[in-house]
């Protein structure tokens, strides 16, 4: 059994952040409709074509799903709605400003007819305030939030190579969700969660705040380097492999230069003698560190800090996670079907041992859409004509 059999989720969603949410749902037992476009569906679908023909960031954060078609504008699709929603115990949604409450879909009036239903509403900047009605990318977010005024050379700010902002709004989403559930077993009402990718993203900038509180200078962007700590970040070694490596105490710097370096005198040398004097000294600190690496291999410096105990890493590209050999060893890889066939996926983080989690397909668009509208009273026929006067 795993902990959310039994629960069912509807979903307006597009892009990542709601969709990332509700497949972790989804994982944990959930039913997750995804009611999608007619004709087009969520348009991440048409993102790319990298996984044979499949869109990357569809395939990511889509699977174990049900694709429902309905077009909400439709005058029929009111009572195909009413339906779902007198199923559901949860509903997610992130479209635009607005077209949610002009749907008849906001909470106030949900919540009369379904009190115990949990609505979650994830959006650029939240239900209120001056910013309540813009448009909001993963991007703008990244900018609003300060996150590219830290991130990149100190020339130029680099956005992140992931979707940051809409990965944090889709974990403040989920786990909301689950706790308005824990909160409905206790009470027997509903709630309404509203999850603002503003907020979402300068939480996680709580350290960069902090840095620059009451007027102090904020951390300065350093690349891969880390603004605050020295030596920390991109180190190259003689054969041109790049090791990541971090120092962050006097224990380790000692241990850095009696084994990595080989030059004990430096763990007293005053430019380096601490955390912020190392950070002030880091161009000195850095030439010291290339110039005792320059003889060594990537390999032969990975296997000095690991014998020294010192934090480092391989900077690997896409190719070399997919065969990267910790998650090979723990078996952190399953398959599971899409309309092209069978593709690899990683299990969800957080392995448990009470319950297997969900890795069901990734569903093509519309592909449930007959299934759900019998589930909720319709016969053939009404299918048919549905199809035709394309409601569906």
């Amino acid at each position: 059994m795993r902990p959310l059999d039994g629960i069912t989720i509807v979903t307006l969603e597009h892009a990542i952040a709601a969709p990332f949410c509700t497949r972790q749902l989804a994982e944990l037992g959930a039913r997750v409709i995804k009611v999608e476009r007619p004709g087009t569906g969520d348009f991440a679908r048409s993102y790319d074509e990298r996984v044979r023909g499949l869109a990357s960031h569809f395939v990511w954060v889509n699977r174990s799903k049900e694709s429902m078609t309905l077009d909400l504008k439709h005058p029929d699709a009111k009572d195909i709605l009413a339906g779902l929603m007198a199923e559901a115990d949860v509903f997610v949604q992130n479209l635009a400003p607005g077209a949610a409450s002009r749907l008849g879909l906001s909470y106030e009036v949900l919540n009369q007819k379904h009190p115990r239903l949990i609505v979650c509403d994830i959006s650029g900047y939240g239900a209120d305030g001056p910013y309540r009605d813009k448009k909001a990318y993963d991007l703008l977010i990244q900018s609003e939030s300060g996150f590219l005024s830290v991130t990149g050379t100190p020339e130029q700010p680099a956005k992140a190579g992931c979707s940051i902002v809409d990965i944090a709004a889709g974990m403040y989403a989920y786990t909301s969700i689950l706790a308005a559930l824990i909160q409905r077993g206790k009470t027997g009402e509903g709630s309404h969660i509203d999850v603002s990718m503003l907020e979402s993203m300068v939480e996680w900038m709580g350290f960069p705040m902090y840095y620059a509180f009451d007027g102090a200078a904020p951390p300065e962007r350093c690349g891969a380097s880390h603004a605050a700590i020295a030596p920390y970040g991109p180190f190259a070694a003689g054969d041109g492999t790049t090791v990541m490596l971090g120092i962050q105490n006097g224990r380790e710097w000692a241990l850095f230069c009696d084994r990595v370096l080989l030059q004990p005198e430096l763990r007293d040398d005053v430019r380096f003698a601490s955390v912020s004097a190392r950070s002030r000294n880091r161009q000195e600190l850095e030439t010291l560190i290339v110039k005792a690496l320059q003889d060594l291999t990537g390999d032969q410096v990975i296997e000095r800090l690991d014998s020294a105990n010192i934090a480092n890493a391989r900077v690997n590209d896409m190719h070399q996670v997919w065969q990267h050999g910790q998650l090979r060893a723990r078996n952190r890889w399953t398959d599971i079907d899409t309309p092209v066939g069978k593709i690899p996926a990683l299990l969800p983080p957080g392995t448990s041992n009470a319950y297997t989690p969900r890795m069901d397909a990734v569903p093509a668009l519309g592909q449930q859409t007959d299934a759900i509208l019998r589930s909720l009273g319709y016969g053939d026929d009404a299918i048919t004509e549905l199809h035709t006067d394309g409601v569906v």
